[in-house]
């Protein structure tokens, strides 16, 4: 059987995604960046297999930042691998919207960034993307299996249920086993249902209700895609999230971390020999990192997630703890 013609891409939505217009501020897109280089890049760098392209989604307004130029002109240095940047926002739904804002973003972000992702894909059977989260890495085979993997007609996505959690300040290492789907997945597009906003979208869509998703909904978030499309888990642990004090939701005391593991597997990620990340000192996040994780996640949902009087109050006191 004749061999399928694919482009990969790793996706990684800078900004654009979730609260705040997803945008909180140079202060935070500049650590962003820093841990992004200091640890995305080299494991990106260890993918034994290189064939795939860095997708850096931003929004419009991120064309000028000086921030995004200078990451821009150090990634064009990279010789393992290929990179491009959007500035037409995420290419996928997001649910801290509401569901008709969210669909309308998606399809102008889609519509958007076809042009320059068009002169990149060529003639080939099936787009790959992988969503990279900008804070967190791939076991260092991931292309490669992913890539196998998907050569299974009867599978449309596939993702890692399990993985890792690496405290960047200090390299201590844990198991991470969450309960739901987590952001570590690739889907297969048909070329032609790519490129097309109205068909992406419906290929997406999760086929029956879901809690409060309707069906014809776009996959709401991670948790859902397997309502979406055909979806495969792979049971190796093959991801690690980072965790460095800047982190929107997620704690090294998280509930679904495990026991701690000799750094040495950090090697498998392409990571063992960075040094620990160096923060600029700052005592209201050094307050905010001593939190309970209970405490922090219900801090966020009364500052931006619940629909209430009292949530300006709460995003003051909340965005004053994390910058």
């Amino acid at each position: 059987m004749e061999q399928q013609k694919i482009k990969h891409f790793i996706c990684c939505p800078f900004t654009g995604l979730g609260l705040h217009n997803g945008f909180r501020g140079n202060r935070f897109l500049k650590n962003r960046i820093q841990i992004f280089k200091q640890f995305v890049i080299p494991s990106l760098q260890a993918q034994t297999n290189k064939n795939f392209v860095l997708h850096c989604c931003w929004r419009r307004e991120e064309k000028t930042n000086s921030l995004v130029k200078e990451l821009m002109a150090y990634l064009a240095t990279i010789k393992e691998f290929k990179t491009i940047h959007t500035f037409n926002g995420i290419l996928f739904y997001d649910d801290k919207y509401p569901d008709e804002v969210a669909r309308e973003r998606l399809i102008m972000a889609i519509h958007g960034s076809l042009g320059e992702l068009m002169n990149i894909i060529g003639e080939v059977d099936y787009v790959l993307t992988t969503i990279q989260p900008s804070d967190d890495c791939y076991h260092k085979e991931m292309v490669a299996n992913i890539q196998k993997i998907l050569e299974n007609p009867k599978l449309q996505a596939v993702g890692f249920d399990r993985g890792y959690i690496c405290n960047y300040l200090t390299k201590e290492v844990k198991e991470y086993s969450p309960k739901t789907n987590p952001p570590f997945f690739t889907i297969k597009f048909p070329k032609d249902i790519f490129v097309e906003p109205l068909k992406h979208l419906d290929y997406i869509s999760i086929k029956k209700d879901v809690d409060k998703y309707k069906a014809g909904t776009a996959y709401p978030s991670h948790e859902f895609l397997p309502y979406a499309l055909n979806y495969g888990i792979i049971k190796e642990r093959g991801f690690v999230v980072g965790v460095h004090q800047d982190n929107i939701s997620t704690s090294f005391d998280n509930p679904y971390a495990g026991e701690k593991v000799n750094q040495e597997v950090l090697k498998d990620f392409g990571i063992y020999d960075v040094k620990p990340l160096i923060i600029p000192f700052s005592l209201r996040r050094t307050i905010f990192s001593k939190l309970p994780h209970k405490i922090k996640r219900k801090l966020r949902f009364w500052a931006g997630e619940k629909n209430w009087i009292l949530r300006p109050f709460f995003a003051i006191i909340y965005n004053g703890l994390r910058n």
